[in-house]
Order: C-alpha cells, then sequence, then structure tokens
C-alpha cells in the first residue's frame, strides 16, 4: 500500500505502477527527475504523493484515474505536462502550480477532475497561465496563490 522509491532511481519509465490498485502513497526522492507516462495510471487507492522539485517532466497519462487522489502540487522544476495526466482524477479539488512560467501543457491533462476544482499559481503569474496553451481551457479554475 506504500512505497518508497530508491534513492538511486532517476526516472519513473513507462506503466511502472500502472493498476496498483492498493497502492495509498509513493515517496519519490531528489533523485528523480521524470515521471514517465502511464506511471501511475489507474491506481485508484492513491491518495498522497508528492513530487519532488527535481522533477521536470511529468508524462501523458501519468495519474489517468487516480481517482482517490484530492490535491497535487507540481513543483518549480516541473517544465512540461503530458496530455491527459491528470484526467479522470474525479477527486482531484486542488492543484498547486509553483512554476512561475506555465509548463508546457499537453491537451485535456485536467479533464474530468472534480467538480469546482481549483488550480492555484503564481499570483503574478496568473494570466499567463490563463492564456498559455493547454492551460487556457481551465482559465475559470486558476487562481492566484502566494507559495
Amino acid at each position: 500500500t506504500q512505497y518508497t522509491i530508491p534513492d538511486s532511481v532517476t526516472s519513473i519509465g513507462y506503466g511502472a505502477f500502472y493498476c496498483c490498485y492498493s497502492l495509498t502513497s509513493v515517496t519519490i526522492p531528489d533523485s528523480v527527475t521524470s515521471i514517465g507516462d502511464w506511471a501511475f495510471s489507474v491506481c485508484d487507492s492513491l491518495i498522497s504523493i508528492t513530487i519532488p522539485d527535481s522533477v521536470k517532466s511529468i508524462g501523458s497519462q501519468a495519474f489517468c484515474y487516480c481517482t482517490s487522489l484530492t490535491s497535487i502540487t507540481i513543483p518549480d522544476g516541473v517544465t512540461s505536462i503530458g496530455e491527459y495526466a491528470f484526467l479522470g482524477c474525479n477527486s482531484l479539488k486542488e492543484v498547486y502550480c509553483k512554476p512561475a512560467t506555465p509548463p508546457t501543457g499537453g491537451f485535456s491533462m485536467f479533464a474530468n477532475n472534480a467538480s469546482g476544482r481549483k488550480i492555484y499559481v503564481p499570483s503574478n503569474s496568473v494570466s499567463a497561465y490563463k492564456s498559455a496553451s493547454g492551460w487556457s481551457e481551465y482559465a475559470s479554475a486558476i487562481v492566484g496563490y502566494d507559495f
């Protein structure tokens, strides 16, 4: 139910934890720089995951259908988020996106999240996020936040 990824790991590969239905918590070390496509897809019991500042990219469908996930923080270092990355996370109510520059956003990365879901971004970057490709479809959910 809980897993700590070893410090020697630098990348979480394609489908690494795909359909790990009992997984509730994952600890990712600072050595990891990328989370691959489908890495945690359909981990429907996953409620707690901390993405470290070292991560630069979150792959396509990396967390899709993680239906128990209620909150996620995207760290400063992330420069790209793949398409459908958080698709169908229907309990996801809060997304905290720390980068001042909007990461490259994939198509429908936050589709079918919880009703009323908010995407918190740095207060000085609200307009940049609301107009950025991949982010503009969520403009009404984007809110300024002082991290």
